[in-house]
């Protein structure tokens, strides 16, 4: 985030004025009991215990075990594919015409689409209709990061560039057509597929809609543009909330949403921009009594609009005393404060560590926008209990990141505290780690579903907080 001039005052949560009046609202769809209409579910999500073994050829595979995830993933793509086709565009199937394994750190294979030679990497060629992976770096780092499901994603994705090139005009796609958008449809195309593992369909492969989806949103996310990359770069896939977004689209709402993206929708709603020349530091703010006061205002003036006291955000131990303690960061419902430890927050708060990221090493830190975002999530727990709403049922938690993510659009403009590139990023990553608090209650309980709680905090983002309670209410 960024220092800047005075912000306009956005009337956030008014809707959420319903929920004190003692009416019940309406059953939630999607919430805390669904993922995207699916039941949660937990289970080690992989190949099924005597899957088949796929009939494919693959040049210059060793047989290893992400040789076999990767191949056992583009005969299951395939069959998807080969079913969704003919039901959703009236079209018959064809398969890749070739699939190439190599190792980057030795192989020096030549494709239609140039050498292999340290290309960390997998991909779709259309020159020779052919998908290859690195199975020397990339697919064990993959794996033993994130789990077998994240090998399985990459080739969801590279083999949506196929399904563009089969679907032709259907997909819109055209050599003009700018790079992230076709890296969005991929991206929507793996959705759509996850949606037909996830429904049982798979002969291969089977994916809970908790831990499963986690691993395939973490992977989401560490394939992400670094912060500060244009959109327009020929090379840009998107941020992390844009893949989750496009990835989300698919499979929430299939194929044919994903081929109806196009240059005018994808850059409607992408996030990813470079950093403004005024930011310093690659828009990372500090956590100190300056930021922090401007934080108060900013959450102030966007959520004036709800009618009740604004909780007091007071420096201590990140708990309440006798009360709620979620650190660094707690609502005190008792004197409507929010408790933060802010050592505890700025260390939070440092930059992440792209090469311990890039390593397979946790960072320490996230970003300022995670820290503040965190804040946010328990201040709008005060802002909800004025109102009325419930800080404890199964849906607190959605409501509270949906709302984080409004308030996030309220400060994407010119003002005091504004959004800078990266940003909304960082708070996708407290999202998705076990112990992140924007999408906790008040007792710092989180959804099961990493899938939902990144949702929630880009409906609010995208559609505003009426949202927030009509579907998490």
């Amino acid at each position: 985030m960024k220092r800047g001039g005075a912000l306009v005052a956005l009337a956030v949560v008014a809707a959420l004025g319903a929920a004190g009046c003692g009416t019940k609202p309406a059953p939630a769809t999607p919430g805390a009991g669904n993922v995207a209409g699916l039941p949660v579910t937990h289970f080690d999500s992989g190949l099924k215990s005597g899957a088949p073994r796929p009939d494919l050829n693959v040049k210059n595979a060793e047989g290893g075990q992400d040789d076999q995830l990767a191949t056992a993933a583009i005969a299951d793509v395939e069959a998807y594919w080969d079913a969704t086709l003919p039901a959703e565009f009236g079209q018959s199937f064809k398969p890749v015409t070739s699939l190439l394994s190599y190792d980057s750190r030795t192989d020096t294979e030549e494709t239609a689409c140039g050498s292999v030679k340290k290309l960390v990497n997998a991909f779709y060629c259309s020159a020779d209709d052919s998908v290859a992976w690195d199975r020397g770096v990339l697919l064990p780092m993959l794996r033993q990061r994130f789990g077998g499901m994240s090998v399985v994603t990459v080739l969801a994705h590279e083999f949506g560039h196929a399904i563009q090139y089969r679907l032709g005009p259907k997909a819109g796609i055209t050599k003009n057509t700018p790079g992230v958008v076709k890296e969005q449809q991929a991206d929507c195309f793996a959705g759509g597929y996850f949606r037909w593992v996830a429904e049982g369909n798979s002969e291969y492969y089977r994916v809970s809609t908790a831990e499963g989806l986690d691993q395939i949103m973490a992977a989401m996310f560490f394939i992400r543009d670094q912060a500060g990359t244009s959109g327009t770069d020929r090379q840009a896939h998107g941020t992390a909330f844009d893949r989750t977004f496009a990835f989300q689209t698919g499979f929430e709402k299939g194929p044919k949403e994903c081929a109806a993206m196009n240059a005018q929708n994808v850059q409607a709603r992408l996030t990813e921009r470079p950093f403004d020349t005024k930011d310093t530091g690659k828009g990372d703010a500090k956590v100190d009594q300056d930021t922090l006061t401007l934080l108060k205002s900013s959450l102030d003036s966007a959520f004036k609009g709800a009618g009740v006291a604004a909780p007091a955000v007071v420096p201590g131990s990140g708990t309440c005393a006798g009360g709620p303690a979620t650190p660094p960061a707690s609502y005190c419902p008792a004197d409507n404060t929010v408790n933060i430890d802010v050592t505890r927050l700025t260390e939070l708060a440092q930059p992440v560590d792209e090469d311990a990221e890039q390593s397979g090493r946790a960072s320490t830190g996230l970003g300022d926008f995670a820290a503040f975002a965190e804040i946010a999530s328990r201040y709008a727990l005060g802002i909800q209990k004025g109102v009325g709403a419930s800080l404890d049922n199964p849906n607190a938690g959605l409501r509270t990141a949906c709302l984080v993510g409004a308030w996030a659009a309220f400060t994407n403009r010119p003002g005091a505290l504004r959004l800078s590139a990266g940003d909304l990023d960082e708070a996708i990553a407290d999202l998705l780690r076990p112990d992140g608090l924007v999408s906790a209650d008040i007792n710092g309980k989180r959804p099961d579903s990493g899938f939902d709680r990144v949702e929630s905090l880009r409906r609010g983002y995208l559609e505003g907080s009426s949202v927030c309670s009509k579907q998490y209410g």
